[in-house]
């Protein structure tokens, strides 16, 4: 620790080496240094004088030859040094005075010997290097060391804050010189990591154990923190600990939760326990131990609630429950059975139950000037459009066939019933073969409405409509199936895999309708049963789905489109596994490409297939990275930094930043278009803390500045992911500013990144930029579908949905939420080959980021329970002592109510108590039994 200067001057670094006395004054004219001195000493009030005089007589006297005089002496200057008192700013008075005697002490102490009276010695000199040690020599540790083995609390607390500091820089020389930690040293811990413990200064004492891990590691001493925690800081102790994880290097951050983990094990916090067991992504080990920690059942039943928010794909065995009917009562919450009832409830209280039609999102009646003009250019692609905007606003609210009649009359009016006249080519049939574009596949799909209702891609958003509703929607779906129509098909396989998203079956339903058609000769019919299975079993590590997609991969006949939608929902249902078989199968079919083959748009989308098999698993990609340095020149920048950026997604590793901050930075030749994922990947992995993400978003600023023009076009979907569902004002601003770019991929990205930030907000100031840009682009097809899309996107479920795959109060990490995302960005980086072209549908992998935002309390039955929270905005309490407010301006409800970003809830009554540490989701209360009405 360096010297400290008090507020009247003192307390600097002696001049004199550690070794040596300090050297005697300079000489002086007598008549000067006599008048110096004088005037020193006159500033000095009696008490100070006599002070410093007594303080002198000690010095001189603890060098007396004579023990029992220097014993006195030492033991008085003890005693003063330990009674001093002093402001924040100054050094207390005995140290200052003693300062120029320091020196001399030293030089004596060289002298003595080994004797109690030597380790008096030590100790006082050990406390007086606190302010005049030379930096760097760490004289108050080396003296501690070989002094009194006494409570070194007693000395103040600065002193012992000081001693850690020196304590950090001795483990890192000991470290340096690969030199053994000495036991005495570790003691010498202990004591301090007591000390703070027991005065509330836990974040330092965790600060200590943080510096010295590896020095930890080596004696085997975990649980050196465990030991000094008690029931009133451990709470404290472990929100540090996981909030400081984010900033610590791998393996130190692995190593910091699980120190928190075991903390709240040992005080049977045990949700708070299971978020960590989440976060730490070993469900064999951590997440049953939490689970068999109690044999309370109601608790488990919270524990699931958890975990199928996460998506964790989890069998309840004998060992978390033993009867039967507990156990199926854990699975059938862990299968998210009751989300789609959950949701309505809260639908129903915020009574918004009614359906919505496009038009009630477009609001054309608003646009001033060329909105009405705009109605009559509509075309297959606003038909589209409008079938998405219907999806997602009315996601999940099981009204299908109300929903559906609503739009179909609407097309009707606007494009079937259209008058025929010679201009128009004189009916709706010749409407079709106008399409260029999109192809004919949309486009009949809209015409054949009034024999088959919605087709194709329709069926898909019918699926949508009946989100987590699998028993109704499945059974609405499955008629289609039989249908002579291979876009009505292809769409009502996705649409049952769109059904199943999230929720899971002891049947199988999706997996027994949609499996036989992928061997279909039809590459649209074999497309959407593939992408409608990779999306029903995202993340459950299916192993009949690795057999039989890995077998169209490895067939040579396969066509291309088949097997990048194979690729990726292999990514989609075993994502972060890093299964090697299937990372093998995938390197194949990239290494047996043709010129041709490398050159189509949609291979992008072949390396984030195998990125989303390592989504944030760090290092385990760098095999499988050494690998894709053989591909062909094409597509090997493209798959080594898509590879990189999804390893590290959501980590807040700054080393691999700033990696790809150099990537951007270069000038490419044409046709390299590498750079795109890397912009990707700045966002993907800075998103892990705010820090991060404000960081990131100035950083991406600069690149808007400076960059060429692929990184520009990905800036706006790299903006979108750091504030998914979450509109910043200055966020909105810059893509506002983009979406009028002069160059149409930046533009369109920015209106689409307009949905994405404000997806599920109902945000008034974005539904007004949209509704401006839908007049602004009237003329141009492309910007208007990405203008509806995004419209559909800000009125996501009315409202009560979010794309955010951070749950938990922004802890947990959805690995499922964030690989659909990720997906549909890259997609978005040739957005005119594919989200404008014939795979629009790849939008619909946003499901699997979809979730209810909101707090459903519950009673013991899990019948919905209204009980008064307070919502406000969140603030961070991590490091202050006691108990501080945890949100800020709030406002008082009555559950079920809805959770905006960095928004937190807190229970306004001590009648009942929460199952869980954080409300959010589904919440189990319980009665307070010591609650007495007034």
């Amino acid at each position: 620790m360096p010297p400290r200067e008090d507020a009247n001057g003192a307390g600097g670094a002696s001049s004199a080496s550690p070794s040596e006395p300090a050297p005697p004054p300079p000489q002086q004219p007598k008549g000067k240094g006599k008048k110096k001195d004088e005037k020193k000493d006159d500033d000095l009030s009696e008490e100070d004088q006599a002070l410093k005089e007594k303080l002198e007589l000690y010095v001189v006297r603890a060098q007396d030859s004579d023990p029992g005089v220097q014993k006195l002496a030492l033991e008085s200057m003890r005693q003063e040094i330990r009674t001093a008192t002093s402001s924040m700013t100054s050094v207390p008075k005995p140290l200052k005075f003693l300062r120029p005697h320091y020196g001399a002490l030293k030089s004596f102490f060289e002298t003595m010997p080994d004797s109690d009276l030597k380790k008096y010695m030590a100790d006082i000199l050990s406390v007086l290097a606190l302010t005049m040690s030379v930096e760097g020599e760490r004289e108050s540790l080396k003296y501690r060391m070989v002094g009194s083995e006494g409570d070194i609390g007693s000395w103040g607390h600065e002193y012992v804050r000081n001693l850690a500091g020196e304590i950090a820089q001795e483990f890192q020389k000991l470290q340096d010189d690969d030199v053994p930690i000495d036991k005495s040293l570790m003691e010498l811990v202990q004591q301090i990591v007591s000390f703070h413990m027991k005065h509330n200064a836990e974040p330092e004492a965790v600060d200590l154990l943080m510096e010295l891990i590896h020095g930890i590691r080596q004696v085997e001493n975990l649980d050196l923190l465990v030991e000094h925690v008690d029931a009133t800081n451990y709470k404290r102790t472990c929100l540090y600990l996981t909030s400081s994880s984010k900033y610590l290097p791998a393996p130190d951050d692995m190593l910091a939760l699980k120190i928190a983990y075991e903390i709240y094990l040992k005080f049977g916090d045990l949700a708070s326990a299971l978020r960590i067991a989440l976060l730490l992504d070993n469900k064999s080990q951590y997440v049953k131990q939490v689970y068999t920690a109690t044999d309370d059942l109601l608790l488990k039943k919270q524990f699931s609630y958890i975990v199928a928010r996460h998506g964790l794909s989890m069998e309840i065995d004998d060992e978390i429950a033993a009867d039967e009917n507990d156990k199926e009562a854990l699975q059938e919450i862990v299968y998210n059975t009751k989300l789609s009832e959950g949701y309505l409830t809260l639908a129903r209280d915020i009574e918004v139950m009614e359906p919505k039609s496009p038009e009630d999102i477009y609001k054309v009646h608003l646009i001033d000037g060329r909105g009405a003009t705009s109605s009559s250019l509509d075309s297959a692609r606003q038909n589209l459009a409008a079938t998405f905007v219907n999806a997602f606003v009315n996601a999940g609210f099981g009204q299908a066939k109300k929903i559906l009649r609503m739009t179909k009359l609407l097309l009707q009016d606007k494009l079937m019933t259209a008058p025929s006249d010679s201009s128009s080519g004189g009916s709706s049939g010749n409407w079709l073969f106008k399409n260029k574009e999109h192809g004919k596949a949309s486009a009949a799909a809209s015409l054949v409405l009034q024999q088959f209702g919605f087709v194709s891609i329709n069926k898909d958003c019918q699926g949508m409509i009946l989100l987590w509703d699998s028993d109704s929607g499945l059974a609405q779906l499955d008629k289609y199936l039989h249908s002579n129509d291979t876009h009505v098909v292809a769409g009502a396989l996705l649409g049952i895999g769109i059904v199943s998203c999230g929720v899971k079956n002891d049947c199988d339903p999706a997996f027994a309708l949609i499996s036989e058609y992928i061997s279909r000769d039809e590459s649209i019919i074999r497309i959407g049963a593939i992408l409608g299975l990779g999306i029903a079993y995202a993340g459950s590590q299916k192993e009949e789905l690795q057999a039989q997609l890995s077998a169209i991969l490895a067939d040579s006949q396969t066509p291309l489109e088949v097997l990048v939608f194979s690729a990726i929902s292999l990514g989609l249902v075993f994502v972060g596994s890093c299964n090697e078989e299937i990372a093998q199968s995938i390197i194949f079919v990239l290494m047996d490409r043709s010129e041709a083959e490398l050159a189509e748009p949609i291979i992008r989308l072949l390396p984030v297939a195998l990125g989303l098999l390592y989504l944030g698993k760090q290092e385990s990609v760098e095999a499988t990275a050494e690998v894709s340095k053989t591909f062909d020149e094409k597509i090997r920048k493209y798959c080594d930094v898509t590879l990189m950026s999804l390893a590290y997604a959501g980590t807040g590793n700054v080393l691999k930043v700033q990696n790809l901050l150099g990537i951007c930075s270069e000038h490419l030749e044409k046709g390299e278009t590498h750079q795109g994922p890397a912009v990707l990947g700045i966002a993907l992995i800075a998103m892990a803390e705010e820090l991060g993400a404000d960081m990131a978003v100035r950083s991406l600023e600069r690149l808007l500045q400076y960059g060429e023009q692929n990184i520009r076009r990905a800036v706006p979907l790299a903006l979108g992911m750091l504030c998914i569902s979450n509109p910043k004002v200055n966020v909105m601003d810059t893509l506002s500013r983009l979406s009028h770019d002069a160059d149409a991929e930046v533009s369109m990205a920015a209106i689409i990144s307009l949905g994405l930030i404000g997806a599920g907000t109902n945000n008034a100031r974005i539904a007004g930029m949209l509704r401006n840009l839908s007049s602004y682009y009237y003329k141009e097809a492309g910007h208007l579908f990405c203008v509806r899309i995004a419209q559909g996107l800000a009125h996501l479920g009315k409202g009560l949905l979010t794309l955010s795959p951070y749950h938990s109060d922004r802890f947990l990490l959805s690995p499922i939420a964030l690989a659909g995302l990720v997906t549909v960005l890259h997609a978005c980086l040739d957005m005119k080959s594919i989200i404008l072209g014939k795979y629009h549908y790849m939008l619909y992998i946003l499901v699997l980021a979809m979730q209810p935002r909101m707090l459903l309390t519950v009673d013991e039955d899990l019948k919905p329970l209204s009980v008064p929270v307070r919502v406000g905005q969140a603030v961070d309490v991590v490091g202050q002592a006691g108990k501080p407010k945890t949100i800020t301006g709030f406002q008082t409800h009555s559950t079920p109510v809805l959770l905006a970003a960095g928004e937190r809830a807190e229970l306004a009554t001590e009648k009942y108590v929460p199952l869980s540490p954080f409300l959010e989701g589904f919440v189990i209360l319980k009665k307070n039994p010591e609650y007495h009405e007034d």
